[in-house]
C-alpha cells in the first residue's frame, strides 16, 4: 500500500477564501470555517501529514504534500492526521486513481476547480470491471476488482473522463520520482 493524495488543488487553481493566521497546522486551519481553500474538500497544505510520517515519506512542495514511493510503507499515519481526509492508502500496483475528494455537485466543482471531479459517471459506465462507483458525489475505485480484471480494459475510465481527473497511477509514481531527489 502507498499513500495517495486525493486532491488537485494546485493544478485546479483552487483559490483561497481567506488568509489563515492561526496555529500552523491543518487541524487548526480546518477549525476556522473548514479551512482557507474555496473547495471544502481541498488539501489545506500545512503539512500535518508530513509531520506525522515516521518515515519522512511526505514532503511539502508549494504547500502541497508529495509522497515519495521509495519511503512510504503504507502505515496510514498520514491518513489519520489529515483533517480533510484527502489521503488514502491504495495498492502500490494500482492501475488508476482519482486525485480529487470533492463531494460537491458538478456545478459547484466547476466553479471552484478547473480539474475536479464533476461526478458525471462516465468512468462508472466505461469500466468493464465494475470497479468504479460513485457514493454521494465521491468517486471510489475498488482496486481489487480493477487489478483482477487486468489491463484488457485499457484504462477506459481514464479515457472517458472529460476533466482528465482519472489518471494512470504508474504515471503519478514516475512524476514524483524527481521530487525525492529535491529534498
Amino acid at each position: 500500500m502507498i499513500a495517495s493524495i486525493r486532491c488537485s488543488r494546485i493544478e485546479g487553481e483552487v483559490k483561497q477564501k481567506y488568509e489563515y493566521l492561526g496555529y500552523d497546522t491543518c487541524a487548526g486551519a480546518s477549525l476556522a470555517f473548514g479551512g482557507p481553500q474555496e473547495c471544502a474538500y481541498a488539501c489545506i497544505g500545512l503539512g500535518d501529514c508530513a509531520t506525522s510520517c515516521p518515515f519522512g515519506a511526505i514532503i511539502l512542495q508549494n504547500s502541497f504534500p508529495v509522497v515519495d514511493p521509495a519511503k512510504c510503507v503504507g502505515c496510514g499515519s498520514c491518513v489519520r492526521a489529515c483533517p480533510k481526509k484527502v489521503i488514502e492508502l491504495i495498492p502500490l500496483k494500482a492501475r488508476v486513481w482519482v486525485p480529487c475528494s470533492t463531494q460537491d455537485p458538478g456545478k459547484t466543482v466547476r466553479a471552484l476547480c478547473k480539474v475536479g471531479c464533476i461526478t458525471c459517471k462516465m468512468c462508472v459506465k466505461a469500466c468493464p470491471a465494475g470497479a468504479v462507483s460513485v457514493d454521494g458525489n465521491l468517486v471510489h475505485i475498488d482496486h481489487e476488482k480493477c487489478l483482477a480484471y487486468g489491463p484488457d480494459c485499457k484504462e477506459a475510465c481514464v479515457e472517458k473522463c472529460p476533466r482528465n481527473i482519472f489518471r494512470p497511477f504508474i504515471a503519478e509514481l514516475k512524476r514524483v520520482e524527481p521530487a525525492k531527489n529535491a529534498a
